[in-house]
């Protein structure tokens, strides 16, 4: 089986209306959502969308059995204000996802999205968390940035901000994902902030007590750890100034496999370990265009995993279906 830890809601366009409704009169209207039949949902999932089809028929199309299903994190809009309309936009997100799970049984994990409002305490998020919980979701997406790129920085993930977060995600044993949400920067758009964000966040989780606080804390991050596969060698000599083992640090955490090139693929697994990979490719996406050299999708990454020669079957059973089992709790 190929399960696909990293893949976002092709949600109808209700929600997006919805959303800038919001944005627009910032409350004062009220909170009521358009009203969304199950009809709307299941075209939207298999509306050409972000790629050459359907999310639905993209799946089948690269072999993909089972997909971890979240809010589309660019979406998410957690440095608006008033806080309320975060709230509001995060929660109908959410029963948009369980629906969408619902509508289509066996086919996707849902995944939650956290009311992350810039400068509000972290207790805030908890119960919408605990609400998506008892819905059956199996994990959630944590943002280290709210601000959103504003030039005003957020707590690092190893400061005890978020430690009610963290007690919480071990309690009802949900993994958090990180992935950053909208950039306010032109220089610094939501693709690469997403990339700078999760190197921000190994970097400090490594160099932090949190798992040592939060032993059965489960951590994937996104995109195979942002730059940290390619600077190892700069992180791994500063640390060992220190006496530290900064790649050890590193293998506390899983990564994604969510990187369009065999290089890159091949530099992650061989420096964390197929142990701590997820396969993942956030399929449709942003890689689902077509790479001239091959013919395929970019997204479409289970056969260049496959064909790794020097990877032995059980590593890629680990990669391709038993880590996900392991972290998002999925029975067999």
């Amino acid at each position: 089986m190929i399960i696909d830890c990293h893949g976002h809601v092709s949600a109808p366009a209700q929600l997006w209306v919805y959303k800038a409704n919001l944005v627009s009169h910032l409350g004062a209207h009220g909170r009521k959502m358009p009203e969304v039949s199950d009809e709307e949902i299941i075209r939207a999932m298999n509306q050409k969308e972000m790629g050459p089809c359907g999310h639905v028929e993209a799946l089948e199309r690269v072999g993909t059995d089972m997909q971890a299903l979240s809010p589309r994190p660019f979406q998410m809009m957690h440095s608006a204000k008033p806080g309320r309309i975060v709230h509001w936009f995060t929660e109908e997100t959410n029963n948009i996802v369980a629906r969408t799970a619902e509508l289509f049984p066996g086919k996707f994990i849902p995944v939650a999205g956290l009311p992350q409002v810039a400068g509000a305490p972290v207790e805030e998020t908890l119960p919408e968390l605990e609400r998506c919980a008892k819905m059956g979701f199996r994990g959630v997406l944590l943002n280290p940035d709210p601000y959103e790129n504003t030039g005003t920085e957020a707590p690092a993930l190893s400061d005890r901000y978020w430690y009610p977060l963290y007690e919480k995600l071990c309690d009802l044993d949900i993994p958090m994902h990180i992935h950053a949400t909208g950039s306010h920067s032109e220089r610094s758009p939501y693709t690469l902030h997403f990339v700078n964000e999760e190197s921000i966040a190994v970097y400090g989780l490594v160099h932090s007590d949190v798992f040592k606080d939060f032993p059965q804390l489960k951590v994937i991050c996104s995109h195979g750890g942002g730059s940290i596969p390619y600077q190892i060698g700069r992180f791994q000599s500063a640390s060992a100034r220190a006496g530290k083992d900064f790649l050890a640090g590193m293998r506390n955490i899983y990564y994604d496999t969510v990187l369009y090139s065999e290089e890159s693929l091949r530099l992650l697994i061989k420096t964390v370990g197929a142990d701590r990979c997820l396969f993942g490719s956030e399929c449709p996406g942003v890689g689902s265009t077509v790479n001239p050299a091959t013919g395929r999708a970019r997204d479409d990454l289970r056969p260049v995993i496959a064909s790794f020669d020097w990877l032995g079957e059980h590593d890629k059973q680990l990669i391709f279906e038993d880590n996900a089992r392991k972290v998002f709790g999925l029975p067999r």
